[in-house]
């Protein structure tokens, strides 16, 4: 079974490398956590790069971490910086709907650098896909992934994917310890977008909701149980979204029987005849691989494999 046709896609740009001795810069789009800088800057320079944190990372104001105009500042602050090669997020919780409308995707655009986070940034992949077209990556963030001693595969995924290593035509890895599981056979190609579940369905229908045409959709979540994702996947069933889809590939589901997510997923995804695979090591998980948004991917769920079918950064 292959997925029906749909519109030819372009692939969107690659970035620059990370490269080795580069300067990572760390902002705090969402909510607000305590950073050991020392321990942060220790961290970074002992795999040969140098930190620069942004103010808001050191802010907080109730939940979120500094104002709209504290976090919308240092994102453009960010990307506009020569001297950052990358952008990695402080941590999740909420923030970055709020500062959709504001954002100068034109200065992103003009500015392209990897761009890494996952949970609530989930937004700022879908509108930078949409709006700015360059990749960006749902991966790690610096405190509760590379400060909080996730497993080594998270670590090497994500500088892996920002340095250049894995290049088109490569199987993207996933451990061994932690099996694949086919809800539906199949072979897709398609741009790689998704992320947080609930963060997509909350962005429907506003300007920055999810492009699904022809993409492979990538969904995890934490906290939610089964009800809540057998609604989330039904709000985006009804606002006809899934049907635009090639394929699906599902991440973690924190806290939800596995057997029961393989009945709901069969069950939701089984009549549009599109290849699912499930249990990607991927989001709010130990593991947590790095995955390329945007990026053209080939999904054989059968044979559990995803291939990247585009360079997603260039040497500098």
């Amino acid at each position: 079974m292959t997925a029906r046709p749909t519109h030819t896609l372009c692939p969107h740009a690659p970035v620059p490398a990370l490269s080795s001795q580069g300067l990572i810069g760390v902002i705090a789009p969402a909510g607000p956590a305590a950073l050991d800088t020392d321990k942060a800057i220790a961290w970074m320079r002992a795999r040969g790069y140098s930190l620069r944190v942004f103010p808001g990372v050191y802010q907080t104001d109730g939940y979120l971490a500094g104002s709209d105009e504290v976090r919308l500042n240092d994102l453009h602050a960010a990307f506009a910086d020569s001297e950052v090669d990358a952008i990695i997020c402080l941590r999740g919780g909420y923030g970055t709907p709020r500062l959709l409308d504001r954002i100068d995707f034109e200065l992103l655009r003009n500015n392209a650098k990897p761009f890494v986070g996952y949970s609530d940034v989930t937004a700022l992949h879908s509108a930078i896909s949409r709006y700015a077209g360059f990749v960006t990556f749902h991966g790690p963030m610096l405190n509760a992934d590379l400060l909080g001693d996730k497993q080594q595969p998270t670590e090497f995924s994500f500088f892996n994917m920002l340095r250049g290593q894995v290049k088109a035509g490569s199987v993207l890895s996933h451990p061994v310890a932690w099996p694949l599981t086919t809800i539906e056979p199949g072979i897709a190609h398609g741009r790689l977008l998704g992320g947080n579940l609930s963060m997509i369905a909350a962005t429907m229908g506003t300007p920055y909701e999810i492009d699904a045409e022809g993409v492979i959709l990538f969904i995890e979540d934490i906290n939610e149980p089964l009800y809540r994702i057998d609604r989330l996947l039904t709000h985006l069933r009804l606002a006809g979204t899934l049907h635009k889809l090639r394929g699906v590939l599902v991440g973690d589901v924190a806290g939800v029987d596995a057997i029961a997510l393989e009945r709901l997923l069969k069950q939701t995804f089984a009549p549009l005849r599109i290849p699912v695979l499930a249990g990607w090591r991927s989001g709010h998980c130990d593991p947590n691989l790095t995955l390329p948004m945007g990026a053209l991917v080939r999904l054989d769920a059968g044979n559990k494999v995803l291939v990247l079918e585009q360079d997603v950064v260039i040497e500098r």
